[in-house]
């Protein structure tokens, strides 16, 4: 029989003793709820956990950005401490790294951790969990960038535009299972419109995708909302615990057509601009955390193994001008102000960058050996550069939809400028002066993209001083593949834009007309001299891939949103050297 204890000291306390005595203090809530006696265990209640999964963002050969967001239980401190580990294996046998953090309700409990001391070009495993409810994240996985002989290849899957209204994230889903080391995303991350605003279609009630909260969001509640409920899609959660995001901001992170000091949707009813700019920023950083300069800066490159060295641009707030107006030029009578228009358009000060990130970009462009330069711009870089005559009627058709007499209209012009086009080809003697200006007299018909800020285009095309480029844009939810070209005409690099994840692209304007989206993609890419290939219709993302000798891009797109499927099919494919 075992003798009694003279102190009556439980099991429990003589546990507790001997742990602080040992020095095991941060030992002891592992040892305390593996005991039997739980008379002392908490038993946590609400839909407490992970619910968001976990991240991974802006690695480098030695570190990389971990995220995740803790939702505390009903009878927990609010802000609750969090461990997080690193390792080379799933099983967490040896950790790379580890240590604690706190989710915070001042940051909407989400928590960023730079992992540091890691090696390059390496694949490593992740995790959370509360120590206290027990609560643990999944298994994350990303990988650090190699460094100068490591890889022969990189490989980035390029995506943007999500509406959580138009359907699922089967490209989002796509991309997780994809053999990207690193997934660019170029913007448009969330959409600020309300329930039944754009994006809205025939499945968003059916497929459950209405946003929350319900309205426009506008305040640090609406837009941390907002974020939470794309971030439950389980097709993000999945890209984001399989691949490192490289991220930046576009417009609808704040608002539609936002530049440095408005936005065409934001009015002077839904309050200050800079308070909703600067509410917008913060929690862009607390749900998509990057190695930034400061908060409003989010301009950085990356190097990845001498190969490629990616440079991230902000084209959309820390330095834009205003947007241009092409309707502001045309007087009452309909007729075009072209003076007035060309001297506004071509001022040799218009910004989209701002100066002190041209300045940035200039000398990162002349600082690298890299073999690639490649710009994340979330606009297009390209000439879109249309004859003026169909410039009118585009505008219409992006304005409302394409009625039976519109789209009849935009055929005749379109057939007839085409069948110019063809006749310069050919030298035809019989060609008129008239008939050559019809095509050859050419605007940009959209000037919220490089096109409407030239001057800087030529600056920055300036700056890279002949080295290899490549412009990665999205914005406009349609597919692009463009030669870069200078003023000169000569060409200076290629873009790949990727289609949108989910945004309607072009076939919205034409109403599900299958034949007159095709007819409209064929015309612009056979008048549109720097535009080799132009998908209208399909949501997708580019697989770009770059070696010591070429630059591959792939668009691949996925069969539909209205239902969950993953496969992909390959649209196009273009080898730049």
């Amino acid at each position: 029989m075992a003798a009694k204890n003279p102190k009556g000291l439980n099991r429990r306390e003589f546990l507790k003793n001997t742990a602080l005595l040992s020095g095991g203090v941060a030992l002891l809530p592992s040892i305390l709820t593996s005991c039997d006696d739980d008379s002392d265990v908490v038993n946590y209640t609400g839909s407490f956990g992970f619910r968001e999964g976990v991240a991974s963002f802006d690695p480098t050969a030695s570190s990389v950005l971990l995220w995740t967001r803790y939702t505390p239980a009903d009878n927990e401190p609010t802000d609750a401490s969090l461990r997080w580990e690193v390792a080379e294996t799933n099983s967490f046998a040896s950790l790379a790294a580890s240590g604690t953090i706190t989710a915070a309700a001042a940051t909407d409990h989400c928590v960023r951790v730079d992992a540091t001391g890691l090696a390059a070009n390496k694949k490593y495993y992740y995790r959370f969990r509360n120590e206290q409810t027990k609560a643990e994240s999944v298994v994350g996985e990303t990988r650090t960038l190699p460094t100068a002989g490591q890889a022969n290849r990189v490989k980035m899957a390029v995506v943007s535009c999500a509406n959580y209204q138009s359907g699922l994230f089967n490209v989002y889903g796509a991309v997780a299972e994809s053999d990207a080391d690193v997934v660019v995303h170029l913007g448009d991350y969330i959409y600020e419109y309300g329930q039944g605003q754009y994006g809205t279609n025939d499945t968003t009630a059916s497929l459950n995708r209405a946003h929350l909260p319900a309205t426009e969001v506008l305040s640090l509640s609406d837009y941390r909302t907002r974020y939470k409920q794309y971030r439950g899609d389980k097709q993000l959660q999945k890209a984001h615990q399989l691949k490192p995001f490289i991220c930046v901001w576009d417009d609808h992170e704040l608002t539609n057509d936002a530049y440095l000091d408005g936005a065409q949707n934001h009015q002077a009813s839904e309050g200050s601009f800079t308070q909703r700019r600067q509410i917008a920023q913060q929690v862009w950083h607390e749900y998509l955390p990057s190695r930034t300069i400061s908060t409003d800066k989010i301009y950085r490159s990356f190097d990845f193994g001498g190969l490629a060295h990616l440079h991230m641009l902000d084209t959309r707030m820390v330095g834009r001008e205003k947007q241009l107006s092409i309707t502001d030029y045309f007087g009452a009578g309909g007729a075009f102000d072209a003076t007035s228009f060309g001297a506004a358009w071509l001022n040799p000060n218009r910004t989209i960058l701002g100066s002190e990130q041209r300045t940035w970009l200039a000398s990162a462009l002349a600082g690298s050996s890299a073999r690639w330069q490649v710009l994340g711009s979330q606009v297009l870089m390209g000439k879109m550069y249309i004859p003026a005559e169909l410039l009118p009627l585009v505008g219409q058709l992006a304005s409302g939809g394409a009625s039976a007499t519109l789209l009849a209209q935009y055929t005749t012009v379109a057939t007839q400028l085409l069948t110019i086009k063809q006749r310069i080809r050919q030298a035809d003697p019989t060609l008129t002066a008239a008939e050559r200006a019809r095509v050859t007299t050419v605007l940009p018909y959209n000037l919220d993209a490089w096109d409407g800020y030239p001057a800087e285009r030529e600056k920055v095309y300036a700056a890279a001083n002949g080295k290899k480029l490549i412009s990665l844009a999205g914005d406009t939810h349609n597919a692009w593949h463009n030669d870069l070209t200078d003023a000169s005409g000569k060409k200076v690099g290629a873009e790949f834009a990727c289609s949108s994840v989910s945004s309607p692209g072009f076939e919205a304007f034409f109403g599900g007309n299958a034949a007159a989206v095709q007819a409209f993609a064929q015309s612009n890419q056979l008048l549109i001299d720097d535009l080799n290939y132009l998908d209208a219709s399909q949501r997708g993302y580019v697989m770009a891939e770059f070696t010591a000798t070429a630059a591959t891009a792939q668009w691949l797109y996925v069969a539909g949103l209205d239902r969950e499927n993953t496969a992909t099919t390959i649209g196009h494919t273009v080898t730049e050297s």
